[in-house]
Formats: structure tokens, sequence, C-alpha cells
């Protein structure tokens, strides 16, 4: 009504808090304009907060990543650190004062908390690489993090990246791969255009009218075909698993950028053993019991009759036991984990490539570049740069680790493949 901004909403939140025992020490005020210092001090009034500075108004910015700076503006870090009484731990005498006055002379140049945009000074120190602290190196994290937001709000290009699940109608079941993909797309300063692709849609019985329809197949093909690349995360049951295979065959023979997770790598198993190998019934005993080569299987520890805790669950290291390639070339997903030996990873699934075809499916081609501690347990498969620019399968779920600024090594090479920038990523890796 008339613009004025409401504090009732508000009041009638923290009074229901209250009447649980639980009383606020700050409110966040999400909302669309700047809050503004008398409903600021409203608010702190009428909701026996020690004052207008314990109100903080969370208002639109340009991308989410700007939300720490735009509370760090509004010294919510001293408020924390006043709160928690960090200044009598011992650990950290003569080091908080340092650090926060460090992020209050930083926080200072942002602008946020006026809604307007960066001033040129921070945007030209960001484009330089400039540390934006007069601290050396206590707030190098928050720099870095600020560099990383305000470099997003100004990405121009695109890089158009496929996802083919079988839970597309419920997007949310794929967040951890949909933030993995804009964590690494950030990394190559891209804008990310995730386009959907049901994997039921690619098989072939799907074109008949009975099961979908032509259109939804043609529609289908066609996104696959103008990606820059594409990924097969994880699933259950046998619905859409013929897509996927599909979907990494396509990638595999045309040369596009392709990222296998869990059920995704074991459909890349399966389509090389039926194509290159020519065993045309390979398959997965999860979907065929009866087939004469289960390239997929049951993990022979778990119990099919017992249900619950069936899982190898859990973050299990995985070694890359094959860093080179015959050609002489190394492992495209060693050199993307920073050339460790050992990585550790989070698992959830309950089959397992076989380890009787191990053997007969890499020396085909399918390089099984990482694989657990025993050996037995087959992790990552690439094939070599000389036949692919990036093909890429793990058996574990690297996008559970990724992280805005440290985004997915698979993910991370997926999208520098896909942009045509992984030659030089890869030539600054070996300086």
């Amino acid at each position: 009504m008339g613009g004025e901004q409401k504090t009732k909403p508000t009041q009638h939140g923290v009074r229901d808090l209250r009447s649980l025992g639980l009383s606020p020490a700050v409110i966040f005020c999400r909302c669309k304009e700047v809050l503004e210092e008398g409903t600021k001090s409203k608010i702190a009034s009428f909701c026996h907060v020690d004052g207008p500075e314990s109100v903080l108004s969370v208002h639109d910015v340009s991308n989410v990543y700007h939300v720490p700076l735009l509370l760090m503006e509004q010294n919510l870090h001293r408020i924390i650190a006043e709160k928690l009484q960090l200044g009598s731990i011992t650990e950290l005498e003569g080091r908080l004062d340092l650090t926060m006055r460090g992020l209050e002379e930083t926080s200072n140049m942002w602008n946020l908390i006026t809604g307007d945009v960066a001033n040129e000074q921070v945007l030209a120190k960001l484009d330089n690489g400039e540390s934006l602290c007069g601290v050396s190196g206590m707030t190098r994290s928050m720099t870095d993090w600020a560099r990383m937001a305000f470099k997003l709000d100004g990405f121009e290009k695109e890089v158009k990246i496929v996802l083919v699940g079988k839970y597309t109608g419920l997007q949310d079941s794929y967040l951890s791969v949909i933030k993995s993909l804009k964590h690494a797309s950030m990394a190559v300063e891209r804008k990310l255009d995730l386009i959907w692709v049901e994997a039921a849609h690619l098989e072939d019985n799907f074109e008949d009218e009975t099961m979908g329809g032509e259109k939804e197949y043609e529609e289908a093909w066609a996104k696959i075909k103008s990606a820059d690349g594409v990924v097969v995360p994880g699933g259950f049951g046998t619905r859409g698993f013929s897509g996927k295979v599909l979907a990494a065959k396509h990638c595999r023979e045309n040369s596009i950028p392709f990222l296998g997770i869990c059920l995704g790598f074991q459909a890349m198993v399966v389509e090389y053993s039926r194509t290159i190998l020519h065993w045309e019934d390979a398959n997965s005993t999860e979907f065929d019991e009866d087939t004469k080569n289960p390239v997929v299987l049951f993990m022979p520890e778990i119990d099919k009759d017992v249900m619950g805790g069936t899982m190898r669950l859990g973050s299990r290291n995985t070694a890359f036991t094959h860093p080179t390639h015959e050609d002489g070339s190394p492992s495209i997903a060693k050199i993307m984990y920073g050339n460790a030996s050992i990585v550790s990873e989070r698992h959830r699934h309950r089959y397992e490539v076989n380890p009787e075809r191990v053997d007969a499916i890499h020396d085909a081609g399918l390089k099984f570049v990482g694989r657990d501690e025993t050996g037995t347990r087959m992790e990552v498969a690439e094939l070599p740069r000389s036949q692919h620019p990036y093909y890429v399968g793990c058996q574990y779920h690297p996008e559970f680790k990724s992280r805005p600024l440290n985004p997915s090594p698979p993910f991370h090479g997926l999208l520098l493949a896909a942009c045509g920038m992984l030659d030089n990523y890869l030539e600054s890796c070996q300086k």
C-alpha cells in the first residue's frame, strides 16, 4: 500500500518463534528492494533485537553468490564474532581483529547494500586479479568469492550442456549435478545453457506412437546433436537405460564431450561392449539377469534378499592405476585431479563392472584408468584423447564434492572440452 514496507509479517513470525522459546539475535529480511532504515528500526524495536544493525536486508541481487558479500557489508561477521565470543578463544588471539578489519575494508567497496552494482574501482581490481584486502592473505577466500560473483554478471558466451536423465520431471533429483555444472561453467566463464532430455525419448521404440511419438523422439535427438557436451547422471531401474546407452554411443562416435556418472558410467561400458567387442547382448544384470555377457553385475558381498543397507556408500579412495595410455598420452581424468595418484570421492551404488570382463574391455580401448585400492573395482573409465576430446565416466558421484570456487574435476573437464578450452588448460597444467 503506497510503497510502504510492511513489518507485520516479520513481527508475527518472530512472535511465533518466541512462543517456542526461540529468541533471534539477528533477523534476516528477505525483500525485493533494499530495506529502509526506518523499517529496520521498527522491526528492531518490536522484535526486541539489539538494534537496527541486527536487522539485515537480504534484497534481490543479480546472482545468489552476491548474498555472502551483501551480508558481510552489513557486518554479519562482526555480529557472529561477538555473539559467539570468538575474541575469547586463545587460538584466535591477535588474528580475529586483523581478519575482521580486512573484511570490513573489502566490504565497504561492494555497494550492494545500496542496491547498486560494484563501482568501477572494484570491477577494475577484480579484472586485474588484484587482492581487494589491505591485510595480506587474511581474506583471500572472500576476495576470490567476490571476483567470481562479479564476473558472473558479465558472462556473455554460452555453453550448451544436455543432461540425459530419467527423472527430468522432478529436476531437483539432479540438484547436485546441476550445481556442479554451474560451478564448472563459472570456472570457464560461460553462461550455462542446460538442456533436459528424457532418456526414454532417445530409445528407438519411443518413435512408435504407442510408446510416445515421433515428434518427442526427433526433438530429443536434435538436442543431443546440437549439444556442446552431454552428461548422463545416475539412476535406478530399467526405464531409460537404453536411451542412456544410445546417448553414450552417439557422443563417442561423434566426438561430443561426454561425462557418465554411476549408471551413466555403466551405460558407457555396456555400449562399448556391444559396439566394439560385438557382445550384442551385453548388459547389466540389474536389467537382464540372463544375459550371456554380464558386463555389470551386483556386487558379490551384497545380499539381494536383504532389504536396507545394501549400498556401497560413502567416501572411498580411487587410485589412478593406469596414468598413461599406450599411445603415450596421459590420463585426462588424472590430470583434471591435479595429477593426484589417489583421490577420495563419494559412492552410492549396488552394481559394478564385472571384474571378469575388465581386461577384455580395457584392451579393446575403453581404459579403466581409476580403480579401487584393491584393483578389482572399476572407478574411472576414459578414451585416450587421440580418440576422443573428452569421454570420461566414473562409478562414484563427483558432484557431491563440487564447490563454487573448487568445481568437481570431471565436470570441469567436461565444460573445458565443451568450450574448446581443454587443450590450453592441459598445456598450462604441464608447464
